[in-house]
């Protein structure tokens, strides 16, 4: 199976492509299925009630971004000197065993140790993007990079509805659910997927300099706008932290929505984000321009977070979902604003650079949100506000919103539109790895 894929047949060629579609695809079905069981296992371990349980969650999902952070560029670099091919499957058989941990822990600190090692073994999806690039032509590699982009967006979708429903049968079975697709995709890559690196292309050592998470954010520094609108990003990222963090202990304290209630929830979100994403985004932008549907985005989130803060009943929160979705056209825009104003040789170290806000965003994001909440809940608080880490998302988009209305005034109304590739494969979510 060295054989690289490029020297392979057409159709061995397609089945390569099927296979890192279906890898995404699954993986983010495995990841957004323990989402609405997760928060409630560490309750469950954790004890001392749902204040206790946000504030573990929080230091959970930091360590897990910090990380995922850290080894996301070790594993690219890895693959670089190996191959792609046994990065690939070896993160896909380390998720397996993961789950399989996160099923069986009988206490905090083993799930506290899982979730270390699902961290490390859970940043392959830069590897995907590195195998589509191997294998692709520039003329098609965008197409190709929507294809990923649509099945990120279906295994999320997918996810958290089908781990809602298991969770109601048993707390621990959307676990053994994800390490069973998991294995599943390893298996099936180990017959399916060639090789698509040539040794002849490979570097010749691993070097740990060649792996450092933060040297792409210098490029940012340079460019007095794209260092505003990185800061834009990056409050953006931070806000959507809320909902991985909170929005299952929120959501079970305010409205006593369980694990199934949740999951059908996180699917209305996908399917209205999805649905933006395709058929909004680029008609409006080549309509009114990037600059006014940045804005717009931005002022929707707002408004969203807004009213989710203070719905006192689950039907005021089910109305904030659509315009949630409305904040997710303020994403497409401000990438490709960027885009413009940096030189056409380092627009690939600029994507690196916006991955890793959303990596440094989730170093932060889970540990404030969750924090707030605990507070905000507390018998003691002087704040009696269920909501308050929602409202403090919408005053981060605030604060973003004005930075984006100076950071774009000499911006031309009309510019060339983000791509409908480039709108497929944007999304809400930071461009990072999952956090389950």
């Amino acid at each position: 199976m060295e054989q690289p894929v490029t020297s392979l047949t057409e159709p061995r060629r397609r089945a390569a492509v099927a296979f890192i579609f279906v890898t995404v695809v699954l993986d983010m079905l495995a990841f957004g299925i323990v989402i609405p069981v997760l928060p409630h296992l560490i309750e469950q371990l954790a004890g001392g009630g749902i204040a206790n349980a946000a504030w573990w969650v929080g230091v959970f999902s930091t360590v897990f971004a910090i990380v995922q952070f850290a080894f996301s560029p070790v594993q690219g670099a890895l693959s670089d000197r190996f191959g792609r091919r046994p990065v690939i499957l070896i993160s896909n058989l380390g998720l397996a065993i993961d789950f399989v941990v996160l099923a069986l822990a009988p206490s905090l600190w083993l799930l506290f140790v899982a979730r270390i090692l699902l961290g490390m073994t859970a940043a392959s999806f830069s590897t995907a993007n590195a195998y589509i690039a191997d294998i692709t032509t520039k003329e098609n590699r965008a197409a190709a990079y929507g294809m990923l982009g649509g099945a990120f967006g279906l295994g999320f979708i997918l996810g958290p509805g089908l781990g809602g429903f298991l969770g109601d049968i048993s707390l621990r079975l959307p676990f053994w659910v994800a390490a069973g697709l998991a294995i599943c995709n390893f298996l099936y890559g180990c017959f399916v997927l060639p090789e698509s690196l040539p040794k002849e292309r490979r570097t010749k050592r691993f070097e740990v300099h060649s792996a450092h998470p933060l040297g792409a954010l210098k490029l940012l520094a340079r460019y007095p706008r794209v260092l505003r609108l990185a800061i834009v990003m990056f409050l953006v990222y931070l806000a959507h932290y809320v909902l991985q963090t909170t929005f299952v202990l929120y959501a079970d304290y305010r409205y006593q929505w369980g694990p199934q209630a949740v999951g059908y929830v996180l699917m209305l979100v996908g399917v209205c984000d999805g649905s933006v994403q395709t058929f909004l985004t680029g008609r409006l932008t080549a309509r009114v321009g990037e600059r006014k549907v940045l804005i717009a985005g931005m002022l929707f989130g707002i408004v969203a977070f807004a009213v989710m803060g203070f719905a006192a009943t689950g039907w005021v929160f089910l109305l904030g979902i659509p315009l949630l979705a409305l904040w997710s056209l303020s994403g497409p825009p401000v990438q490709s604003i960027m885009t413009h104003e940096v030189d056409p040789t380092e627009q690939g170290r600029l994507q690196g650079a916006i991955s890793s806000l959303g990596s440094f965003a989730g170093i932060f994001g889970p540990y404030l949100f969750a924090q707030v909440f605990a507070f905000s809940i507390s018998p003691t608080s002087p704040l009696h506000l269920p909501g308050l880490a929602f409202v403090l998302a919408a005053a981060l988009l605030a604060a973003g919103t004005v930075i984006a209305v100076l950071a774009t005034r000499h911006v031309p109304r009309h510019v060339q539109p983000a791509s409908e590739d480039s709108v497929l494969s944007s999304t809400s979510l930071p461009p990072s790895e999952p956090h389950p």
